[in-house]
């Protein structure tokens, strides 16, 4: 018989975890303890991941420039930290609390962690702790042995995952994998259990930074959800390949659809929080809906407006846009900056997202006009002519915005380009292309 366990049930308010920062206590846990049948391990998590960062940012721009005690507190406001000492404190004590010694020290090193502070590991502790890692995995693998013979396929498995993530909180990303892998190694393995082990792959290499070894995994798991996934793990799939796939790998546009088909279904908290969910889905959803579905989905969703106003600066973002205030909007961009480099997934987007909202901007605005004098332009966004002549030049030479600027007579006038010409051009691309496959082809049959 198929080894399956029941799906985990919804978030409730009482995942709460109570010895937290005042930053934390507002996020759920990412599940309540390794031994939950069914549910996601508690390791990796990923709001460690994300918290990490936060503190990676503001420590290691402090050691390249003399940024100074009160600068760093405010760079922390701005990422959401109202209290800099006592954030740092917590997520040290949660780092510690993960008994890992590989990452305790890897984190000392890259926040530069001097020998004083309260909460420094000393080699002497982390070799202690290592040794009482391995004494339990040990003992975890004995206890695996004793299952094989002397009870069923549900024991083994029960006790094999126990060993997996026990060596996941505690050992390094290659451990972990290879935790997992045994799991997968086991028979009689329902397809469900085979894509909960996949999974937890997958949040393994994204809490290291591993991007390129999540294709994989991930491509496993689509294709065990297309013959036999059920609802709930469909719906994890979509929120996995979304933000752990797709935007690490700048597929903005694939990331919105899959986000924007989970905002009333939504259960996976052991990849990140609600709110941060609906700020994802907002962040990526503005820059491919048409106005009328961001009305309707975005700005009038029910879902989205329960959590709107506890991330003002992307509300502020969406509706300034729709709203055509576009002052309000290029502050809205000047906001919301802070907040793109503070989180671990759009962080090495930033750049490209704050210029694909100017792109959004303009080219809303020049949609209205046939064409519009640089100073008026300029008034309506409240920047100076220069700096918009500047910005405009760049995006009608890249080709990301179909204008010309008159300079002659200060005008901006807006070319909107002949759909059956844009049709024709990119008829003749496809057909190039096509013939240089079947030429390639041709040689290949040849051989």
């Amino acid at each position: 018989m198929d080894i399956d366990t029941p799906p985990p049930p919804p978030p409730t308010d009482d995942d709460t975890p109570v010895e937290e920062s005042k930053e934390e206590s507002k996020e759920a846990e990412p599940s309540s303890s390794s031994n939950d049948e069914g549910g996601p391990a508690e390791y990796p998590d990923m709001k460690l991941a994300q918290d990490v960062h936060k503190l990676s940012q503001l420590y290691t721009t402090s050691t390249t420039t003399t940024t100074t005690t009160t600068s760093k507190e405010e760079e922390a406001s701005l990422m959401g930290i109202s209290n800099l000492e006592e954030f740092t404190t917590s997520i040290l004590n949660k780092i510690i609390k993960m008994k890992n010694p590989s990452y305790i020290t890897h984190i000392q090193t890259l926040l530069s962690l001097p020998s004083t502070h309260t909460l420094y590991q000393s080699p002497t502790n982390l070799e202690t702790l290592s040794t009482s890692n391995k004494t339990q995995i040990n003992e975890l693998e004995e206890k695996v042995k004793n299952q094989k013979e002397n009870a069923g396929d549900m024991e083994v498995l029960d006790a094999r995952i126990e060993y997996a993530r026990f060596v996941a909180q505690t050992g390094t990303k290659e451990e972990a994998l290879k935790g997992y892998e045994l799991v997968l190694d086991l028979p009689k393995l329902s397809s469900g259990k085979v894509m909960d082990a996949l999974m937890e792959c997958v949040r393994i290499c994204s809490f290291y930074g591993d991007i390129s070894g999540i294709g994989g995994y991930m491509e496993k798991i689509s294709k065990l959800a297309d013959k036999n996934g059920d609802w709930d793990r469909r719906n994890r799939l979509k929120i996995y390949k979304s933000l752990l796939s797709n935007i690490p790998r700048r597929q903005i546009k694939e990331a919105s659809t899959l986000l924007l088909d989970c905002i009333a279904t939504f259960t996976c908290n052991e990849v990140c929080t609600y709110t941060e969910f609906i700020s994802y889905c907002m962040l990526t959803n503005i820059l491919h809906l048409p106005r009328v579905e961001l009305k309707k989905k975005i700005l009038d969703g029910p879902e989205i407006l329960s959590v709107a106003n506890e991330i003002p600066q992307v509300k502020k973002l969406v509706e300034t846009y729709y709203n055509c205030d576009y002052v309000g909007y290029l502050h809205a961009i000047v906001d919301i900056s802070p907040l793109l480099h503070a989180d671990r997934y759009l962080a090495p987007h930033a750049g490209y997202l704050l210029r694909e909202y100017h792109v959004l901007g303009y080219q809303q605005f020049l949609d209205a006009y046939k064409s519009v004098t640089i100073s008026s332009m300029a008034s309506t966004f409240g920047i100076s002519e220069e700096y918009l002549d500047v910005q405009l030049s760049r995006f009608i030479a890249a080709g990301r915005l179909t204008a010309k600027i008159d300079k002659y007579n200060g005008v901006v006038e807006t070319r909107r380009p002949d759909a059956k010409n844009k049709e024709y051009r990119e008829c003749i691309q496809k057909g190039d292309l096509l013939l240089n496959r079947i030429q390639k082809l041709a040689r290949v049959v040849d051989i």
